[in-house]
């Protein structure tokens, strides 16, 4: 298993966990966190063992955003400060096209790029006392990560607006009040929520997972009409894996099913 400065990973039986490691700046983002996070969740995405991933922080705060003291100490060039920035929008996407439900436990803060990642999950726990904002345009930045497009879908477009127009921050339990996170739990019982919760996800059909998420994560972009037939084709060729057999003999005999993600 590759080691990372910034990252821990955690293994279990069938997910990974992936705890964002620089607590002493509140894991605010660097270059090397962002390559460091695509690399593991490209790994995570190519290991058949892992079924789901989970996303949380290490120490007081999720994330906090960019590490402002690190970029005042150096210089980029424009075409690096592209590139870094393109970091933000690749862990995002890496993190929405994963063909793997990935979901995040928010403790703590979460703002601004820290805040991105979180929306881009399929599933956001939240910590009750836990922070979430969008700073961006209150400090003369923008947005990035795919937020002008995920957090429509999530909380409507008045909401939306709210959010990113004032930066307001907002704790876990207005968070799923709004449909942004999936629920809120006390602050001490989060990381046991969100193992129980991962666990379960984990447990269902990795071929079906993937389609489903595949398909709800695109809908927008089809016609009734080609979400018809792309369910058709999903469900037609999900009826020639060992997994939709398993599925059928579980049920028939009135068992959990053992899936193996072919």
């Amino acid at each position: 298993m590759t080691a990372y400065q910034t990252l821990i990973v955690q293994p279990h039986e069938n997910y990974l966990e992936l705890r964002f490691n620089r607590p002493h700046r509140l894991n605010a983002v660097v270059e090397q966190f962002y390559r460091e996070l695509i690399d593991a969740l490209r790994a995570a995405e190519a290991d058949s063992a892992v079924r789901a991933v989970l996303l949380t922080g290490e120490g007081r705060a999720f994330c906090v955003g960019a590490d402002l003291k690190e970029h005042a100490a150096g210089e980029r060039t424009p075409y690096q400060r592209r590139q870094y920035l393109q970091l933000g929008n690749d862990v995002c996407e890496t993190i929405f096209r994963l063909n793997k439900p990935v979901v995040a436990a928010v403790n703590g803060y979460a703002l601004g790029a820290g805040a991105e990642m979180a929306i881009a999950c399929d599933f956001v726990l939240m910590a009750e006392n836990a922070q979430l904002g969008l700073p961006e345009v209150s400090i003369g930045t923008f947005v990035g990560g795919g937020v002008t497009r995920f957090l429509p879908r999530l909380v409507g477009l008045s909401k939306a607006r709210e959010l990113m127009f004032l930066g307001e921050r907002i704790n876990g339990n207005e968070a799923a009040r709004i449909g942004l996170a999936t629920r809120a739990v006390a602050d001490d019982q989060l990381q046991a929520e969100a193992e129980t919760f991962i666990a379960k996800l984990a447990g269902k059909a990795p071929l079906s997972m993937a389609l489903a998420k595949k398909l709800l994560n695109t809908s927008d972009e089809s016609t009734l009409d080609a979400q018809l037939t792309r369910e058709l084709d999903g469900l037609y060729a999900v009826t020639f894996s060992e997994d939709w057999q398993e599925g059928v003999d579980a049920f028939a005999e009135k068992r959990a099913p053992n899936f193996k993600g072919c």
